[in-house]
């Protein structure tokens, strides 16, 4: 009985110690386009801070939240209030872990559930080495958020909603192969990163050059984890791969 116990607990460590080496594995892989990322990102944010302010194009991206603090609603809870916490750092934690764990319980396997968590985890990363390297003051104009003690550029918010709700439309298209399905879930999902950035404009917490850079940071980023994740067979050795997957590869 003691042997058989100690079988299984053997068993049990070289199976948590074989995950956490797919783990590594994958991170080492992803760390080189990361740090490219925040190359470019960096790249973008002294050319937005140091050559563009003069030009009419930093001129318009300067007055564009002067312009809406006319449109605002200042009191009470607003539809860009409700929207802006789509985004914010305890939701996009909170659904991240949620969708993780739902994903492992439906498909049996990690690869759903990590495409989610490099996703939002590394958008993350590259977010904070950027704002460690770009330091922009926020709009001068009232804040209706409290404003973090991160730089203006890019926008956190925008580049998390595009990496989290754009992972869960990849799942969805994944293994989905209803056509009205996945229009409605390209639809949503690429509606909600819009309209955040449009809202943290709107309420005076970013120029409009900061939650374009968002965008791209979290298109760049997603695109690469989902390559990744497609042809490399995350969070797992080669034999994990699925018949859906080889669509995904395919399609």
């Amino acid at each position: 009985m003691t042997r058989r116990l100690a079988t299984c607990g053997y068993g049990y460590l070289d199976t948590v110690w074989s995950r956490i080496g797919w783990v590594v594995r994958d991170v080492r892989w992803l760390l080189v386009p990361a740090v490219c990322l925040v190359v470019l990102m960096v790249a973008l944010g002294y050319l937005v801070t140091e050559v563009l302010p003069s030009s009419s194009l930093g001129q318009w991206d300067a007055e564009v939240p002067r312009r809406l603090v006319e449109y605002r609603q200042q009191e009470g809870v607003s539809e860009s209030k409700i929207i802006t916490m789509l985004s914010e750092t305890t939701t996009i934690t909170a659904l991240t872990a949620l969708a993780a764990a739902a994903f492992r319980w439906k498909f049996g396997r990690w690869r759903e559930s990590l495409l989610v968590i490099y996703a939002v985890i590394g958008e993350t990363a590259i977010f904070v080495a950027t704002t460690l390297l770009i330091d922009r003051p926020r709009p001068d104009v009232p804040h209706l958020d409290e404003a973090p003690p991160t730089s203006s550029f890019p926008s956190g918010h925008t580049a998390a909603a595009v990496c989290f709700y754009g992972s869960l439309a990849a799942i969805i298209l994944w293994h989905n192969r209803h056509r009205w399905i996945n229009v409605v879930t390209v639809v949503v999902c690429g509606a909600v990163p819009l309209m955040i950035a449009s809202s943290r404009v709107y309420r005076g917490m970013h120029y409009p050059t900061d939650v374009l850079a968002g965008l791209l940071l979290g298109a760049i980023w997603l695109s690469v984890v989902i390559f990744y994740v497609r042809t490399h067979h995350a969070g797992g050795p080669r034999h994990a791969a699925v018949d859906a997957d080889k669509r995904l590869v395919s399609g």
